[in-house]
């Protein structure tokens, strides 16, 4: 999307004026049109796009620039193209090129000359830049309020479960006792740190560039703090040149969506791995899953499995942005027109994946004996014996550490877990060994253990829950 002073060819308006003046004559070429045209992707930006047009022509009329007949018929005009917008009436046409000269197109034939008045005072540059911040503070606004959802959605599901013991994996392997509800609340945490990003981006962003015009602002009296207050902005951007060159706030966003699209994906493998007959520690009913055309037991995650995937087309749009701004000099350049693609597709997708594992958070239940008979597999509790000789022998850790190791070695080559290991075997390793040990070496006894701040002992998870439960809205 360009400026009035654009090098693009030539395009006419209704009644035949031409859409920025006389420097072109001929028509552009069909290939032209085709790589310039931008209606069919930023017609998304209609709405934007006539609050920015209704502020302007308000504060126009205002400062004296505009007469109060011409403001009132402006305003007027754009109210009627937005009823047709809504019903679906809006002759959106290509030879008009984007959301911007249609709607001053379709505003000229309502009311005639005086819908070329309102282009006074500002570019399309400061325009698409205004609209495109719009959409983008709303879209995150969206995202934000989408990730507390989830948020409350893992909560709820975690507070029945503080207690319900799973394994704890690291290497994919059993490491330690933990708690379902524990391993929920981790998720909490996570898509806390994302909304929070999306919070700081969009204080960021709130700032206006309406009035930046074409890249050195106006020579008119226009309020710019004015359209800013309109518009819901803390304040207008201090720098004409930024104000139409800057797209950090779509970047910005597209980061956090990346990193908010990773954590849903690495919660949705989860639940794929969660789901396989081996693991069998969730089920999820038909509503988020899927079955085969050809084996007829299959019930696959396929929710999930898409969530997973979708995490590449958030970080695509991040790279796909970030390529066309990092070369290009101030002010504007026609490469920007690609920046609203990226983040459309991007936040589509991360809207549509956050509502989606809502939605497969609240419908999956756990199976507890599954994930409790897991959760001593594997000598999970070898760590339990090493704090063991620890404080009750007062051994150094590396020392209790060779011991347990030697524990595990033996327990293997018996055939056993560590709570079965016989005393005699222990105290073969360690005299002083009692037989007290084995009060700590069952996943319960694991868990109920670790009661540092954050940890997984249930007292401490329940009050993780409270603590989200009263800071989520």
């Amino acid at each position: 999307m360009t400026d009035s002073s654009s090098d693009t060819p030539n395009t006419t308006q209704a009644g035949g004026q031409a859409m920025w003046g006389g420097r072109f004559s001929d028509k552009p070429a069909e290939l032209m049109q085709a790589i310039n045209v931008s209606i069919g992707f930023d017609k998304r930006l209609a709405a934007q796009d006539l609050a920015g047009s209704r502020a302007h022509a308000a504060m126009l009329q205002k400062v004296g620039v505009i007469t109060s007949e011409d403001a009132a018929a402006i305003l007027k005009g754009l109210d009627a193209i937005g009823r047709e917008i809504e019903d679906g009436r809006f002759p959106f046409r290509e030879e008009f090129e984007d959301i911007h000269m249609n709607v001053e197109a379709r505003l000229r034939e309502l009311i005639g000359p005086a819908a070329g008045r309102l282009h006074t005072a500002r570019s399309r540059n400061d325009q698409v830049a205004l609209d495109f911040r719009i959409w983008v503070r709303d879209a995150a606004e969206r995202t934000h309020g989408l990730i507390q959802a989830l948020q409350k959605a893992l909560v709820a599901k975690a507070e029945p479960h503080a207690a319900t013991l799973m394994p704890g994996f690291t290497h994919l392997q059993p490491a330690q006792p933990v708690t379902f509800g524990h391993h929920l609340m981790a998720y909490v945490e996570m898509f806390g740190r994302d909304a929070g990003r999306f919070a700081d981006a969009r204080t960021r962003m709130n700032e206006s560039p309406l009035g930046a015009a074409a890249l050195a602002g106006s020579p008119f009296p226009i309020d710019r703090h004015a359209t800013a207050t309109a518009l819901g902005f803390d304040r207008p951007t201090a720098n004409s040149l930024d104000s139409v060159a800057d797209r950090d706030f779509a970047l910005e966003c597209l980061a956090a969506g990346s990193v908010c699209a990773i954590h849903l994906s690495r919660l949705a493998e989860e639940i794929v791995i969660w789901m396989t007959p081996q693991f069998g520690f969730v089920r999820l009913t038909d509503a988020f899953t899927t079955g085969s055309s050809i084996m007829p037991q299959k019930k696959n995650p396929d929710a999930a499995e898409l969530i997973r995937a979708k995490a590449g087309r958030l970080l695509g749009s991040f790279t796909q942005l970030a390529v066309v701004m990092k070369g290009l000099p101030l002010t504007y350049s026609k490469d920007m027109q690609e920046d609203k693609v990226p983040t459309f597709e991007a936040f589509d997708a991360l809207e549509l994946s956050l509502r989606a594992m809502a939605g497969m958070v609240a419908d999956l239940e756990p199976v507890p004996d599954r994930m409790a008979a897991a959760a001593g597999a594997g000598y999970a509790t070898a760590t339990d014996l090493a704090d063991w000789l620890v404080r009750e022998l007062g051994l150094a850790f590396r020392d209790a550490h060779h011991i347990t190791g030697a524990a595990v070695k033996r327990a293997e080559a018996l055939g056993c877990d560590l709570p079965g290991l016989p005393l005699a075997e222990l105290q073969a390793l360690e005299p002083r060994i009692s037989a007290g040990v084995y009060d700590v070496l069952t996943p319960q006894a694991s868990v109920a253990s670790r009661t540092s701040y954050g940890g997984t002992a249930p007292d401490q998870v329940r009050a993780q829950i409270k603590r989200w439960k009263e800071t989520l809205p």
